[in-house]
Parts: structure tokens; sequence; C-alpha cells
């Protein structure tokens, strides 16, 4: 997909190098955004394999999602991805999907005079939860015009004591014409890792709603806030620190795609080795090989005519997806 290494090419040419909570150094851009037509196919990188598990994994999560759950017992049994962060009896101590299903709506004592809140009696809410997926598939069946289409993952006192508060924390719908946009906010995205995970788990979810609520499929947009690459541990992390301005510098030359890999090959020789047991940590060599690619034509997303509640995995089907051979990333937790 030509906007994913768009972004890519914008982080590693003008981003700064930026340490973080993990350990794993970054290369970091502000603000970056995007736009796809998700009507020209589905938007799966082609540039590396991304079939297999990992698709298997990024349907059990969307789908985790959109069940609710606050633990991770059934997910772990499809998926490792959400492991890390959990506890030992599988729950996680912030659930995307449980404040899409269930977000919390203060009761009679916590609220300010003048405030208008939805009682238990209200049709999205129950025993004290706003179910903001339901509010939404109604809202586009009786106002699709409503510009207030917005679910939120985020919860602040939550985000200020969690583990790991949600990185695509809001999502807004909005309909033009007869086409059903979807538009992704994240505070902060892994671009080699988490971003080609995050733009295919909402291309899919814009499109079970399209097929839910009637419409064709319009565009996806995305902004991240924070748009990183990780870059390495120790010396081969701070080598960046003192080296950025010199591989930026070989990015401006590059011409052609085949370029990009007499990038990698540079920062290769250049750069101290990866120390054992945190390999693969810096991500710029494989995102180099991945923009001397030319991304191939996008698969085809088929899913079964079923409400959204009652998705399985053997409802979403992938087909004419032809990649160029996978590149292994680590993840930095």
């Amino acid at each position: 997909m030509e906007q994913y290494l768009n972004l890519v090419e914008r982080v590693l040419s003008a981003g700064t190098y930026k340490p973080n909570r993990t350990g794993v150094d970054t290369i970091a851009g502000f603000s970056e955004h995007y736009t796809v037509d998700l009507s020209e196919g589905f938007p799966l990188l082609t540039t590396k394999d991304l079939s297999g598990f990992r698709w298997n994994s990024l349907v059990h999560e969307v789908l985790w999602y959109l069940s609710g759950e606050e633990h991770i017992r059934s997910l772990s049994e499809e998926t490792g991805i959400w492991d890390a962060w959990a506890d030992d009896e599988g729950r996680l101590d912030t659930a995307y999907g449980r404040f899409w299903r269930r977000f919390p709506v203060p009761d009679g004592s916590q609220r300010l005079p003048g405030e208008s809140w939805p009682d238990d009696a209200h049709r999205w809410v129950s025993e004290g939860e706003f179910d903001q997926i339901q509010y939404v598939l109604d809202t586009l069946e009786e106002n699709p015009n409503s510009r207030r289409l917005v679910v939120s993952a985020w919860h602040p006192a939550n985000a200020a004591v969690s583990t790991l508060p949600p990185c695509h924390y809001t999502f807004v719908f909005n309909v033009q014409g007869d086409r059903l946009n979807c538009h992704l906010t994240q505070r902060s995205g892994d671009i080699a890792l988490g971003v080609p995970f995050n733009i295919a788990a909402y291309a899919m979810l814009a499109q079970a709603v399209a097929a839910q609520t009637g419409f064709e499929l319009g565009e996806f947009g995305h902004t991240v806030v924070d748009a990183h690459v990780y870059c390495g541990t120790g010396d081969r992390g701070a080598w960046y620190a003192d080296n950025l301005d010199r591989l930026q510098s070989r990015l401006e030359t590059v011409g052609s795609r085949e370029e990009y890999r007499g990038v990698r090959e540079w920062l290769e020789s250049e750069a101290p080795a990866e120390r054992e047991g945190e390999k693969r940590y810096d991500h710029v060599p494989g995102l180099l090989e991945q923009c001397s690619r030319e991304p191939g034509p996008k698969p085809t997303l088929d899913i079964a005519d079923k409400p959204l509640d009652d998705l399985a995995f053997d409802d979403i089907v992938l087909s004419e997806y032809d990649p160029e051979p996978g590149i292994r990333f680590a993840v930095a937790e």
C-alpha cells in the first residue's frame, strides 16, 4: 500500500531521535495523516507477508474488541497478542472492547447539576454502561448524517494508571452520500508492527459496519500523533542519536525503490551490531527493505451477511492476497 510506504519514508526522512518508556529507542514524527479508499480493495500490506498466524491474530483481535470482553481468556486460545499485558488470570487493566461496548456512565451521585446522562432504561445503557457500537449502528440507520458517530476507548482516569492505555483510542464514522467513511486517531503508533494491523483492523470494521447498515465503502482516514520507528537498544539505539542526520542525508538522495536497499546496506555496515537477545528491535533495516518493494494489488475481503455480534472467525475470508516475503520485527513492550 503506497500510503503506508509514504508514511515510513516521511518518518525516517524527517523524524527525530526519541527515547521512550520501553527502553527501545525510536525515530518519531508528529501528527502523521493519510487516507485510503477502501472501495479499491482491502488495505492489507503486500510489501511483507501478513497471512497465516498474523492474519488469524488480527481477525480474532477484532472479534474480541467487538465482544466487549475485559479479559483475554478466549483470545489467548487463538493468539498471544495481548498476553504480555494481562495478569495470571487473563485480566487486563484496560481493554478496548470493554469501553466500546460497556463505557461507564456516572451514577446519580457523580453527576453535576445540569449535565445530561441516560438512565438504565435507555436503549443503549445496561447496568450503568453504554454500548457505543450499538449506538453507532442504530444512528447510522436512523440519522446517517449525524456528525456524532464517535467511539472512544479512552477513559482518562483508567489511562493514568493503566499498564498500556489504548494506542488507537478513538474512531469516528462519517457518511458522505452513500459512502461510509471511518477515521481513526492514535496517540502512538509502532509503524513496523502496530500500524499495519491498525489499518487492516479498522478497514475490516468499516466494511462490516457498512454492510450491516446498507452503505457503500468509503475512505479510511488515519491520524497518528506519535508515529515512530523503533531503532534498537544500547549502542545500536544510541548510534541513531548521533547519526540520524547521516541516514536522513542518504534518504534525501534516493531516487528509486531499489536504492533503499543501498541505504540499508550502508546502515548495516555503519551501525554497531545488535546485542544477542535484542536482535530485530531495530526496525529501520526491515522498513528500508519494504520501501524497496513495489506494492502489489490489494486483496479482497469477504464478510458474511450477519449482525456484527454474530460474526465468527470463519465468516471473514481474505482472498487474492499475494504478498512479498515476511520480515521479522521484535516487539518493544
